[in-house]
């Protein structure tokens, strides 16, 4: 003799993954090249600026996952210079156009953190200044504009 026995209704439970799991704090670094004659003594707020761009004429925004590595402003700013003179990628992979001249003395890298506070800093021959928000941009620099240096 058999019994009928009745399985009980199934239970649906929403499970995290990868997919919708939040995104790591990162700070994000946009380069403008200086394009002033001479502009290697350093940044001045007259000076113009050019942002860099990918080869597809897109803004180029380098990111860096806060860690250990990176845990500020200014260490961002470190890692940007280093991806911008072709030393590796940012934390996304992306590394510096070739049709974009190297980060050098007299560029402004803009970093916003995790925290959302912008900082701009100049890049000068011994690490960086903070510098207001650069008001004389001019375009960009990439496979659509050259910077003339």
């Amino acid at each position: 003799m058999t019994t009928h026995v009745q399985r009980p209704a199934a239970v649906t439970a929403r499970i995290d993954t990868p997919d919708n799991a939040p995104a790591p704090a990162a700070y994000t670094a946009t380069v403008y090249m200086n394009t002033a004659r001479h502009s290697f003594d350093g940044y001045q707020p007259h000076h113009p600026l050019a942002e860099a761009t990918r080869p597809d004429g897109s803004p180029l925004c380098l990111v860096f996952h806060a860690s250990d590595r990176t845990r500020g402003h200014e260490t961002a700013a470190e890692a940007a210079f280093e991806v911008g003179n072709r030393q590796g990628p940012d934390d996304n992979g992306q590394s510096w156009p070739a049709d974009v001249r190297s980060i050098s003395v007299g560029d402004v890298i803009k970093v916003t953190g995790p925290d959302h506070w912008i900082i701009h800093l100049s890049v000068d021959s011994t690490g960086f200044s903070t510098v207001p928000e650069p008001t004389n941009l001019t375009g960009l620099v990439g496979t659509r504009a050259t910077s003339r240096r």
